[in-house]
């Protein structure tokens, strides 16, 4: 009964739920509205307010741009013959993704087309940065015979191809690896210099020489396409593509043929020699000896090529025109007679007398003339033609070192050239501030006469030495040497001369002391007791030149030296400089032959055969 009564009072009672229920209603439909409400402004939002701006991420995300590396500018020789150029090349690339196995694909790959253990580890290096879809290159060169393997056993391999592609290539090898140096592909130390968007796509950079010197000439302008992507990245289509722009093309002041003339004259002695024109500073031709062929650096040179040029004899990789130091020896002896004259310590006809021996007042050291015996009494014309180191030990001692170096850095002597091409070093003009600085000491009588002869702390490149030459056979006027000429945008464009530096004006005072130097110097190759007399008698153009011999070790005794009895390491190195016409000078030419013993045998017949080349194919 009580239980009855109980639920008779709730069922009652169902006014107040019905009131809650309906609390309870509103307050979930308020909820749902502001849920609605929220998502709806979200919804404006994201659809209205911020539109154009997830509009661009959804075509970021299914629009990729691609880089369309340039195809990087050629390089020819002031005649237009190629010495740099892209040719068309294969390389191997796989797919990982589509390989399946790849450790598999590239054991069977290296049975076909001879992977070596270089290319594989470059593969392993690009397979770990890249994706699985991507492509990545196995072999970066490809012969015919490889790709015609690779085609009769390409059903064994489901996502490798060949692909072509451009490559650099050096025609003339070793011949101008030290003037157009090479590329080669960008390395992380690379990639912190350079900008990356101008590199985008581009796998190559200039290293040395010519090619890094105008690498922002050479480079050109990266092109893009927009290309369609599904969600993974898969390319599906091109949208729209802007093409890449070429490179500038390069045309150099050096002669194809007059370089192959002058290496061809070492007959395969280490050395170097530089020509010159004095007129305008322009690099006739510049030889490095020995060589070393600079295609084996452009895809990456394996570890055993490297490794043999590094063990090969006379350092190959060594650039000894711009980077080699040399004593100057003999070939000081027209720039020290120039400075006798136009300082006024001596006139064309003074007369010095040589006795075989050179002494200071009250010291016991004794300087030795190349001739036991002396030359006798010489003037200027003598002193240069028999090189009487007599007549530049007294006249270098009447000028002191400070005079002397003064006078000398004005061919550009202890400075580098400022020739457009990188690695140039400074050489050493002795003087008393430099001994001090470098080896905290106080200079001594006895260097100073050694310094007459280009001996003791000289040290002069090739360069330096063919530059101030030309300075000299240019009357003083000096040219900033220089191997670029002119650059090109496309081929059928026409050349644009590149801006040189102004030459300096002419710092010498007489005109009749420039000619006294000249007819002192012809008397080297065509008077009768010139030291290269033998090479300059027959020849079709009167010929300035001097000989020079930097000794490697001092004879103690008053002996005869005997190159067949000293190593060949310590055999003297071999100098000549010369101009020609004498009179209206077209070539300037300076030449070192390491381990050649004497200048006048050993390098003067260099010298002559790069002249008559020139020469004869552009006759005066």
């Amino acid at each position: 009964m009580a239980i009855g009564a109980a639920a008779a009072r709730r069922v009652k009672e169902a006014g107040p739920e019905t009131a809650l229920f309906r609390r309870r209603a509103l307050v979930g439909f308020a909820i749902v509205l502001a849920c609605l409400a929220i998502l709806g402004g979200r919804f404006v939002v994201l659809q209205v307010a911020r539109h154009a701006e997830f509009h661009g991420r959804s075509e970021d995300n299914r629009i990729k741009p691609r880089a369309l590396p340039p195809s990087r500018g050629l390089i020819y020789d002031r005649a237009g013959r190629l010495l740099a150029e892209n040719i068309p090349q294969y390389r191997l690339e796989l797919v990982p993704e589509q390989v399946g196995d790849v450790d598999a694909a590239i054991a069977g790959l290296r049975e076909v087309v001879g992977i070596d253990d270089d290319e594989l580890e470059r593969f392993e290096a690009e397979r770990r940065l890249r994706r699985r879809f991507e492509s990545i290159p196995v072999k970066l060169q490809m012969s015919e015979a490889d790709v015609a393997r690779f085609a009769v056993h390409r059903w064994r391999f489901p996502g490798v191809e060949v692909v072509p592609y451009l490559t650099r290539y050096y025609p003339e090898g070793a011949l101008l690896a030290h003037v157009i140096g090479y590329v080669g592909r960008i390395d992380e130390e690379d990639r912190q210099r350079l900008e990356s968007s101008r590199y985008a796509g581009t796998s190559h950079v200039g290293k040395t020489g010519i090619e890094r010197q105008y690498e922002d000439l050479l480079l050109g302008t990266v092109g893009f396409e927009r290309v369609e992507t599904d969600v993974r990245g898969r390319a599906l289509s091109t949208l729209s593509r802007v093409p890449p722009k070429q490179g500038r093309n390069l045309y150099l002041t050096l002669d194809l043929e007059l370089q192959r003339a002058a290496a061809a004259a070492f007959d395969g002695q280490p050395g170097s020699a530089v020509a010159i024109d004095p007129r305008n500073g322009e690099v006739l031709a510049m030889v490095s000896l020995p060589g070393f062929d600079p295609n084996l650096f452009v895809n990456g040179i394996s570890r055993r090529d490297y490794a043999a040029l590094l063990a090969a004899p006379y350092r190959p990789l060594f650039n000894r025109a711009l980077q080699g130091g040399y004593e100057p020896g003999s070939t000081m002896k027209p720039f020290i007679a120039l400075a006798g004259l136009e300082l006024g310590l001596r006139r064309p006809q003074d007369v010095v007398f040589s006795g075989g021996e050179f002494r200071l007042p009250g010291m016991p050291q004794v300087w030795r003339d190349w001739k036991a015996g002396g030359h006798g009494r010489v003037d200027l014309n003598e002193a240069m033609a028999q090189s009487v180191n007599t007549y530049f030990y007294q006249l270098a001692v009447d000028l002191g070192v400070d005079r002397l170096g003064g006078y000398l850095s004005q061919f550009g002597f202890g400075a580098p050239t400022g020739i457009d091409l990188g690695g140039e070093i400074a050489g050493v003009l002795p003087s008393r501030a430099w001994k001090r600085a470098q080896l905290a000491t106080e200079w001594y009588p006895g260097e100073t006469v050694i310094a007459g002869i280009g001996q003791g702390y000289w040290v002069v490149t090739p360069i330096q030495l063919a530059s101030a030459l030309a300075t000299l056979a240019g009357g003083g006027v000096r040219h900033a040497p220089h191997v670029l000429a002119a650059t090109q945008y496309g081929i059928d464009a026409a050349r644009e001369p590149v801006a040189v530096a102004p030459a300096r004006a002419s710092f010498v005072k007489s005109a009749a002391n420039l000619d006294a130097v000249r007819v002192s110097m012809e008397a080297v190759m065509h008077g009768p007791t010139g030291t290269a007399r033998a090479f300059g008698a027959d020849a079709p153009w009167r010929i300035a030149g001097k000989s020079g011999t930097a000794q490697r070790f001092t004879r103690r005794d008053g002996g005869e030296y005997d190159e067949t009895r000293v190593a060949e390491h310590l055999r003297h190195r071999a100098l000549f400089v010369a101009w020609a016409p004498a009179e209206d000078p077209r070539i300037a030419v300076a030449v070192v032959v390491e381990h050649g013993n004497s200048g006048s045998r050993a390098a003067a017949p260099v010298a002559r055969r790069i002249i008559d080349a020139w020469l004869t194919a552009n006759p005066p």
